[in-house]
């Protein structure tokens, strides 16, 4: 490795832009700038830039490119969906979703708590399964909607997402995912899927912050959340961002092509990543450990740290990790994420999360695997874990 190279172990926040997607972004930011909406040959090649990117998002998705509205991120896709569901569901009064949902549906859903509906927040085991049979009995005649997250920010821990789509196909219920940590990790094929709606952001998978997308069943009615111009076929207005369109078609072009080559060696990474560390500190553990995780997610737990110092001292040596979700960072409050899972245990404030992404490297992991334990220890040294008194 070079001196003064950084070692970014945090793509669950965001990811490192591709080259190829800055590459066939730059003629949209400079050229081509017409308004894609606009009548003139000029404008025509940002259309047809737009239409392909929907379609290189639809093989990615394995869906139609009219299931596809492009947005500004996930936030934005998963707020559309809860709107679209109680706006259209008579006397829909009812929503379901997890207690460890990312803050873009747990803050709506907490907004419309508030307002006097009713939402039902599933709790999870403590390696953070959902129990699909407590989700099932909690759906009844004034369920608006469900809304599961495909796969956890923090844990990497997946859901059953296609039985729970079929629970609610059954029951005549819409079926949300936010997939924004699954898009690109592994294979979609929604075209064969009960889901209604999926979100997703392109900065997840080596494309452009600002700009993601909302999947919409062809069978699923929507009404839009922004009004407008007529855009996107009339389900969400305002001028398209193109040259971020364009780089979120390239980056699902991309992200298409490694799963289905498989030469991502992500998961072997992370894996000898956490064999090591776990094997070098004592009281070390995997947050998620009995559940099906994400390839590229490792959220540790180390007994007698505080997750805040760790960062410090890991950042001193450039290396850059998280203790949980980007959007609750500053936050004085512990991971509501490991705090449901285990409410007893004070886990949840002494936990990094390490997400890799295709532009790490065997070498990175090398040097992770050195550093991460001597600074777990020299916290120790420094704050030593007090033995409890005995009366």
């Amino acid at each position: 490795m070079a001196e003064g190279e950084i070692i970014y172990l945090d793509n669950n926040a965001t990811t490192q832009l591709d080259p190829g997607v800055i590459e066939e972004m730059l003629p949209f930011l400079t050229r081509h700038y017409g308004n894609p909406s606009s009548g003139y040959s000029f404008a025509a090649t940002a259309r047809k830039a737009i239409d392909l990117a929907r379609e290189r998002l639809a093989a990615l998705l394995g869906c139609e490119p009219v299931e596809i509205v492009f947005s500004s991120g996930g936030t934005e896709s998963n707020n559309a969906v809860i709107n679209s569901a109680l706006q259209l569901q008579a006397g829909g009064k009812h929503v379901i979703t997890s207690a460890v949902e990312h803050s873009a549906v747990l803050r709506p859903c907490q907004d419309l708590a508030k307002r006097g509906y009713d939402v039902t927040f599933l709790g999870v085991d403590g390696h953070g399964n959902l129990d699909v049979a407590e989700l099932e009995a909690a759906i009844r005649p004034g369920t608006a909607l469900v809304s599961i997250m495909w796969a956890n920010n923090e844990t990497g821990v997946i859901f059953p997402i296609e039985k729970i789509a079929e629970i609610c196909r059954q029951k005549r219920v819409l079926f949300h995912t936010d997939a924004v940590q699954v898009t690109g990790k592994i294979p979609m094929r929604l075209r064969d899927s009960p889901i209604n709606f999926l979100s997703l952001s392109a900065h997840k998978f080596h494309g452009p912050k600002g700009v993601g997308a909302l999947y919409i069943s062809r069978q699923t009615r929507f009404s839009p959340l922004i009004a407008g111009g007529g855009q996107e076929n009339g389900r969400r207005g305002g001028t398209e961002n193109v040259a971020s369109i364009v780089g979120l078609g390239k980056a699902a072009e991309l992200a298409f092509k490694y799963l289905a080559e498989g030469k991502c060696n992500i998961r072997s990474m992370r894996d000898r990543f956490e064999k090591f560390v776990l094997e070098a500190v004592s009281g070390a553990s995997v947050n998620g450990a009995g559940a099906g995780r994400l390839p590229n997610t490792s959220s540790l737990s180390f007994e007698g740290i505080e997750s805040p110092s760790a960062l410090l001292l890991l950042d001193r040596q450039g290396i850059y990790c998280s203790a949980g979700s980007a959007c609750r960072t500053g936050s004085q409050e512990a991971s509501h994420v490991l705090r449901a899972m285990n409410p007893s245990s004070d886990g949840a404030r002494r936990s990094l999360r390490f997400s890799l992404g295709r532009f790490n490297s065997d070498a990175q992991i090398d040097r992770a695997i050195e550093v991460v334990p001597k600074v777990i220890e020299k916290l120790r040294q420094l704050s030593p874990v007090r033995e409890p008194i005995v009366a």
